[in-house]
């Protein structure tokens, strides 16, 4: 695949899961507490992620690929040590996703489907953690890209 394609499409798929984590924590969420109790914010949380967890699965994949191939590509003797710091923290931050979307996302839909507001409750605030990490470790990632260059 050419490499400009391959930057377009690792770049375009970070966006999308950085501004939506952006979004969500400093957007969405205090304007959800502000206005909604539990019985109502819950289950909002929880439609809103159905639609964006499945969209940020399909950018982990293509941050992955489309990073593994410009590693390959370059050689990892001859990749930039920012390059390698990148791959790291986007591991880090593949494996923190894939824990949120597998475990904890299904824990609370579960919680809401029963009106177990407390336990969804818990679970949520154990994602917004999650996404609070993994928000900082994408924006270390970002810095260690552009001191790649």
């Amino acid at each position: 695949m050419p490499r400009q394609l391959l930057i377009n499409l690792h770049l375009l798929a970070v966006i999308l899961w950085l501004g939506g984590m952006f979004f969500a924590y400093f957007c969405l969420r205090p304007a959800a507490a502000q206005v909604l109790e539990p019985p109502q914010r819950l289950p909002l949380w929880s439609a809103v992620f159905s639609r964006f967890l499945p969209m940020v699965a399909a950018a982990v994949i293509v941050i992955l690929v489309t990073g593994s191939s410009m590693m390959v590509q370059t050689g990892f003797r001859n990749a930039p040590p920012g390059w390698h710091v990148m791959a790291a923290l986007g591991s880090v931050m593949a494996v923190i996703f894939a824990w949120i979307y597998l475990l904890l996302f299904p824990r609370l839909r579960r919680h809401c489907a029963a009106s177990s507001w407390p336990e969804a409750a818990r679970t949520l605030n154990a994602i917004r953690q999650l996404v609070g990490v993994n928000l900082a470790l994408g924006v270390a990632t970002v810095v260690a890209a552009l001191s790649a260059r």
